[in-house]
């Protein structure tokens, strides 16, 4: 693996490794919101706010924490999926010590509008999306932070001269490719034994994805690659809405390594030099998104790029080692933002 340009984090007794079963399936115009009492994190009093917001095709429901006192860029969140909601996110919360942290759900899952119609879920609406939010919002400058699909959200938005108001940029989990990271998932799934993969495929091409079989072949591969710690509540709340979106079936396809959907053509490699804004890239050691796909993008871009690699993680590093990630965020925010 090359590390010339990375930084491995390697914790040390933190407890906050282990292993667990991932029990995944298969699978403002006007602003509407309401102010929570507030909170004290890390001994700073911080106000929730909720609501939704108007979007093309419907409405998306958005949470926000801001501190009382702190002036820090707000920090505007990008689940993954797509349709895996905002929760398993949260962990980014305790970033709201010093900034606003805003997550929404984006349309087709979890508490925002899920339209039938699938022909609205498409990049570019994911695209125009995003404005109405931050238009919503009100964000004018603020810092971007994109996890999996959504890295490719917010490389796709940058990559269309969007990004005006945005100087820095987090993205993990992340790609410019995806017939790339498929690339990469096949290697993963090969280097799980001829068996295993011989079983996969067979069971891939027999037509029988929905079989038990199928299923824990699955779940073998995201116990090892996707998130390698039991599922704590948020995380298992994402993981539910990701098994009854419609924009991840659209979209994506049936699960995370067989990608059939309107996606799977995407490639934004040729145009990453587009993107000057300050960046962080983080990935797990045994992400499903391969390191290649992340050296891509530390490479392709014009700006500063960062590459963090947190050793004993997979895809979601912010669910299995979030003191050790957040702290890592909080260092890069220290200095870009």
């Amino acid at each position: 693996m090359d590390r010339c340009d990375a930084d491995m984090v390697n914790p040390q007794g933190n407890g906050e490794d282990d292993m667990g079963g991932l029990t995944r399936r298969m699978a403002l115009t006007g602003v509407a919101g309401a102010m929570m009492a507030g909170a004290a994190l890390a001994g700073v009093m911080v106000d929730m706010a909720e609501g939704y917001a108007d979007v093309p095709g419907g409405k998306v429901y958005w949470k926000s924490f801001t501190p009382r006192g702190a002036s820090g860029k707000p920090l505007l969140t990008l689940h993954g999926g797509p349709g895996a909601a905002h929760n398993y996110l949260l962990p980014l919360k305790a970033l709201a010590d010093s900034r606003p942290v805003i997550f929404y759900d984006q349309l087709g899952c979890g508490k925002a509008d899920a339209p039938q119609d699938e022909s609205i879920y498409t990049i570019q609406r994911s695209v125009d999306e995003l404005d109405a939010v931050r238009a919503a919002l009100k964000l004018d400058e603020f810092i971007l932070y994109g996890h999996s699909w959504g890295s490719m959200l917010a490389i796709e938005y940058l990559c269309q001269g969007r990004g005006h108001g945005i100087d820095t940029v987090i993205i993990g989990g992340a790609l410019a490719s995806v017939p790339q990271a498929a690339a990469g998932q096949q290697r993963l799934i090969d280097a799980m034994g001829k068996a295993y993969a011989t079983q996969l495929h067979g069971l891939e091409k027999a037509g029988r994805m929905d079989s038990p079989e199928y299923g824990a072949l699955v779940q073998k591969f995201y116990d090892r690659h996707v998130l390698r710690v039991a599922p704590d509540a948020d995380a298992q709340a994402s993981f539910d809405a990701l098994a009854k979106s419609i924009a991840y079936r659209v979209m994506n396809g049936p699960n995370e390594f067989y990608i059939t959907g309107i996606i799977k053509d995407w490639d934004r490699r040729a145009d990453l030099g587009k993107i000057t804004q300050n960046m962080l890239i983080t990935t797990g050691e045994y992400d499903e998104v391969t390191l290649d796909c992340h050296t891509t993008i530390r490479h392709g871009v014009s700006g500063p790029a960062k590459l963090e690699i947190f050793k004993g993680c997979s895809h979601m590093t912010m669910c299995e080692k979030p003191t050790l990630y957040v702290a890592a965020l909080r260092r890069f925010l220290a200095t870009a933002a």
